[in-house]
């Protein structure tokens, strides 16, 4: 595992860029995985100047997003179609038949048997499917929750889990809410790839930012790996890097840290 901490946001993000567009040169067909949320955002306005001054070419690259809320239609303004769509899709030539982002629409599901609705098993089956299709994930995108998820593999989930529906805990459901004019709107399920299959990205490359994620970084870097805190998973990974400014980077021993 290798964390890089930068001065601030705007240069941890363009550290970002720049390791996904140097994977894109080499390999212009890279599958790559992508996360949503407010931390990514200046990864991809960066990666967008890239496309757009020095001609980063996405017309060969496939992507796999890793989740999506549960009975949100894509056209939404929270679902994390629309986020990809504006943040990032809308604006490099990537093709549309190359982007793959999880289905959420299963109409009326219950939710007591929801890990075994036909439905929703096949797509999950189908999904991991995909990914092994195109080779499996080259690099995959992170983010990391306050308590410590990726994805939504929120505390507790199995380090082996595959892609699957997820039962969000208040705290995410909490701090998704400024997201949405109210917590009561803000969905209690999402379909997430599992830690697992993140983990079988041949490269991970999580991005953390300001004080709120200074004790999940701490616990993934330089704690026990354990669910409690699914991102520890990644000390486990052959080639991790973490990337964060100085406020997600507080309480790190200097002796775990390099400096960008």
């Amino acid at each position: 595992m290798l964390v890089v901490v930068h001065e601030d946001y705007g240069a941890m993000s363009k550290k970002g860029a720049e390791i996904i567009a140097s994977r894109i040169r080499r390999k212009p067909n890279l599958v790559l995985g992508l996360a949503t949320g407010s931390t990514p955002v200046g990864l991809y306005k960066e990666i967008i100047r890239l496309h757009k001054s020095e001609g980063l070419d996405f017309s060969k690259v496939i992507t796999f997003n890793l989740d999506e809320y549960i009975g949100i239609p894509p056209e939404h303004d929270q679902s994390y179609h629309y986020f990809m769509r504006e943040n990032l899709f809308k604006d490099i030539n990537i093709n549309p038949s190359n982007v793959h982002v999880p289905h959420a629409m299963f109409g009326d599901l219950n939710i007591s048997s929801f890990e075994t609705d036909p439905k929703i098993v096949q797509f999950c089956e189908w999904y991991e499917n995909e990914i092994k299709k195109y080779g499996g994930i080259d690099i995959q995108v992170l983010g990391i929750g306050g308590n410590g998820h990726i994805a939504f593999n929120e505390p507790g989930s199995s380090l082996g889990s595959r892609t699957r529906i997820k039962t969000l805990t208040e705290k995410t459901v909490k701090d998704n809410s400024r997201f949405f004019k109210s917590v009561k709107e803000v969905p209690r399920y999402a379909i997430t790839m599992g830690v697992g299959t993140i983990m079988e990205a041949r490269e991970l490359l999580l991005l953390a930012n300001g004080d709120g994620k200074a004790d999940a970084v701490k616990a993934a870097v330089e704690g026990p790996i354990t669910a409690m805190c699914p991102a520890s998973a990644l000390q486990l990974h052959q080639k991790a890097i973490i990337l964060t400014d100085k406020k997600a980077a507080a309480k790190l021993s200097a002796e775990f840290v390099t400096y960008g």
